[in-house]
């Protein structure tokens, strides 16, 4: 939600509830005006299988999944989560689904507990994109 609200409104908000929501912004790449629909998803609610995910799933075009630096579990179920979405994307057609990954909390050096390197690796092995984020800067 932080990374969300930060780049819907560029500000930083660190407390947020555990709801989901579906945003509408407006957006010039390239020269070109974009017009993106976020449903943004909290941790605990990724967690639930069944109609609800596979409901979110098909309705995306592309997915970034964010995990903390600070949270090995966080980072722990992004393989089943991309697996769970390439097979039920890709099953339906040829082209490759866009997945990135994104490592929050940059700036909690201290408190990092997956590596950089980890998290590069799994993106390249699973071919996915890959960032390291702050919201907070």
């Amino acid at each position: 939600a932080a990374l969300t609200v930060r780049f819907l409104t560029r500000r930083f908000i660190g407390e947020y509830g555990d709801m989901e929501f579906i945003y509408s912004h407006n957006l010039t790449v390239d020269g070109r005006e974009i017009l993106f629909h976020i449903w943004d998803v909290p941790n605990s609610q990724q967690a639930e299988e069944g109609s609800s995910e596979e409901k979110r799933i098909q309705w995306a075009d592309s997915f970034v999944l964010v995990y903390s630096i600070c949270d090995r579990a966080s980072f722990n179920i992004l393989p089943l989560k991309i697996q769970f979405i390439k097979a039920a994307k890709e099953g339906q057609s040829q082209e490759k689904v866009p997945i990135v990954i994104v490592g929050n909390k940059r700036d909690l050096q201290h408190q990092r507990v997956v590596s950089s390197e980890e998290g590069r690796l799994l993106a390249l092995s699973l071919d996915c994109g890959f960032y390291e984020v702050s919201a907070a800067e």
